[in-house]
């Protein structure tokens, strides 16, 4: 990999810390997300920067950026798209707002399971389908759902097909004292850098040379093995009701390959397993309702699996 390439996704970390104070985690997280080919589920109070952070990201990325706001009336249309038919009887594609590089599906939990599913072919195969013709979406897609915390006032909770098509979830909480004050003393340069052009750090066809570097990051039969055992770990836990797919398994293995070259290392070592164990794993745990009145979470079952399974010596 070139040099150039390879300060590709630190330039777009500066670019982030430029309009965005704080977050850190949800930065990186973003970055490893795109360039793991994936979606990130943010889970998080209204307020705390979950559109800014994903207009910044696109901005920076050169990447056209589209924003829908969830509620209980969409239909799977407003998404995808639909076919508009002249009185002649010809008909054309009226592109819906998925046709994007970042998708921002703002509170997504808001609306209806039959809406949320439209999503699912885009996400999984890059594509959607309407009246019989696919259409091909851009490259690269990246949807960034947000979540408000489910049993709030008109939430739907998602289904579990849905989750798991997440590659990563993070949590958007709010700032710490000094990272709020830090954010009200630059509102106004904050404000003109969000309606102004941002700084563009890279392009979608660099984004896609990342994806194929990625590739030969090194990964250890050890670290594979230590990645099976931390999944399988949590598939013989009785308190887990559904436990994670493969797909969790495959998120992990691709996801610490890209922290790795975030972290500017051709190796992937344990620790990087470990810090992405949670996003990865956390939004496909299901409780068992024994466990859930004994007040059992989806964190006490991976910090078991982070305490109890062996970590591999070397890289």
């Amino acid at each position: 990999m070139s040099n150039e390439l390879f300060s590709i996704p630190q330039k777009v970390m500066e670019a982030l810390s430029e309009v965005i104070v704080g977050k850190d985690d949800i930065k990186e997280l973003m970055l490893v997300t795109l360039l793991s080919g994936g979606h990130l589920l943010i889970e998080g109070l209204p307020g705390t920067g979950k559109t800014l952070i994903a207009k910044t990201f696109a901005r920076a990325i050169s990447g056209k950026f589209k924003r829908i706001q969830f509620t209980p009336d969409m239909l799977p249309s407003d998404i995808t798209g639909f076919s508009m038919y002249s009185p002649d009887g010809s008909s054309r594609f009226i592109a819906g707002p998925i046709f994007a590089n970042v998708l921002l599906a703002d509170e997504l939990n808001r609306a209806t399971p039959r809406t949320q599913s439209a999503l699912l072919e885009s996400m999984q195969e890059n594509q959607v389908s309407i009246e019989g013709t696919t259409h091909r979406l851009a490259s690269p897609l990246m949807v960034i759902a947000s979540q408000v915390p489910y049993g709030g006032t008109g939430t739907y909770p998602l289904p579990d097909v849905q989750a798991d098509r997440f590659l990563l979830r993070a949590w958007s909480g709010y700032p710490q004292e000094e990272e709020e004050r830090d954010i009200v003393n630059k509102i106004d340069f904050i404000e003109e850098k969000e309606t102004s052009p941002a700084q563009q750090v890279t392009d979608p066809d660099e984004i896609m040379q990342l994806r194929q570097a990625i590739r030969n990051i090194y990964l250890s039969e050890k670290i594979r093995d230590y990645i099976m055992s931390l999944i399988w770990h949590t598939r013989r836990n009785p308190n887990v009701l559904d436990s994670p797919s493969p797909r969790a398994s495959i998120a992990l293995y691709k996801t610490s390959r890209a922290l790795a070259l975030l972290r500017q290392r051709d190796f992937v070592t344990p620790d990087d397993v470990k810090d992405l164990f949670v996003p990865v794993l956390h939004h496909r745990l299901r409780i068992t309702p024994e466990a859930e009145m004994e007040e059992v979470k989806p964190m006490d079952i991976i910090e078991k699996a982070l305490t109890e399974v062996a970590v591999p010596k070397e890289p």
